[in-house]
């Protein structure tokens, strides 16, 4: 990339070629001062020529032929229609159009060295945007731990982090709107591609005094006639429970319907029906108590999803990985 300078006149550049750069041969092969540069390496020889005062001085330092040096202030000076240097009895000194340009190629050239070293730092890294859906009860179990290990392990990744209920995530990946995200799926057979990072138990979740609550356990038989708190069709658990209660029978008597388990949560907090969810680890708050529905045990996977319409590219792939080598902590737990 070469300076822009003042009163540059086009016209023929026989030495273009003099390019000094890494994979040119004999004479124009780098010298081990100017290695993998990403500016024309003639505005190094430049910044030596100034500091050394003399141009068989530089050519020294730079272990390059005197000639080479010449050539390359030559072809500057014919690029910025502007003598750079003058000589003297003692070697030469910058012009002054020589003297105004010479802190402006020095902050170049150190921008220039501070780039390839990112460039080497982060070869082979992975880089660029992952957009990570995540269940309100993931949150707290992923958000944080996942955010440290991409700073720490991948900073040349930015995460984007999402937070919705499964049925709006699954529409994101279908759109393309993220790359991956941790959902719900109400069965093995609903996995689909998806990488199963936990099974968990469906849950009747309502008041501690209410009567069916006592035992740590409740048939699916239980369930009928009891006032629950269901979300609307055609939501996928609400089609689960349609389907088991013909499959066994059952009147399921549905007192509220609500579409997020923070809305269930409430209602059954407040005394206006029985939810049925899963339930995150560790006690539920007062006043509300769980009791894990069985015959059959209702077991839902939860699921990392990627989505059909975003590329995978390397980060997204090791954020994938990370979310799995969490989620196998948390199961080690």
């Amino acid at each position: 990339m070469p300076l822009p300078c003042r009163h540059a006149r086009p016209q023929p550049d026989p030495d273009r070629s003099i390019l000094l750069s890494a994979d040119a041969p004999s004479e124009r092969a780098p010298h081990p001062a100017v290695p993998g540069s990403v500016i024309d390496d003639r505005w190094r020889i430049f910044l030596r020529v100034a500091d050394a005062g003399s141009l068989s001085k530089a050519a020294a330092v730079l272990a390059l032929p005197q000639s080479m040096v010449s050539r390359a202030i030559a072809h500057l000076e014919r690029q910025c229609g502007e003598r750079l240097f003058v000589r003297t009895g003692r070697g030469v000194v910058p012009t002054e159009f020589g003297a105004h340009l010479l802190p402006r190629v020095a902050r170049l050239a150190a921008e220039a060295d501070t780039l390839v070293e990112d460039i080497r730092a982060a070869r082979g890294q992975p880089m660029g945007d992952a957009l990570v859906g995540l269940l309100p009860s993931a949150v707290p179990r992923f958000a944080g731990p996942l955010a440290a290990l991409v700073r720490d392990r991948m900073p040349g990744v930015r995460l984007h982090l999402v937070e919705a209920a499964s049925a709006q995530l699954e529409e994101h990946l279908r759109e393309g709107r993220l790359d991956m995200a941790v959902v719900l799926r109400e069965d093995a057979a609903a996995v689909g591609d998806g990488r199963v990072l936990a099974q968990v138990s469906l849950y009747l979740i309502g008041r501690e005094e209410v009567p069916a609550l006592q035992a740590p356990t409740i048939a699916l038989r239980r369930l009928s006639g009891l006032p629950l708190v269901l979300p609307a069709r055609p939501h996928l658990l609400r089609a689960r429970l349609d389907h088991l209660a013909a499959e066994h029978g059952l009147q399921l008597e549905v007192a509220v319907e609500a579409d997020s388990v923070q809305l269930q949560y409430a209602v059954a907090a407040a005394g206006g029906g029985l939810a049925i969810a899963s339930v995150a680890a560790g006690p539920l708050q007062a006043p509300l108590r769980a009791a894990r529905i069985v015959e059959p045990e209702l077991d839902r996977c939860v699921v990392l999803a990627e989505s059909p319409r975003r590329p995978h590219t390397r980060a997204t792939r090791e954020v994938h990985r990370l979310l799995c080598e969490l989620a196998g902590r948390l199961q080690g737990r």
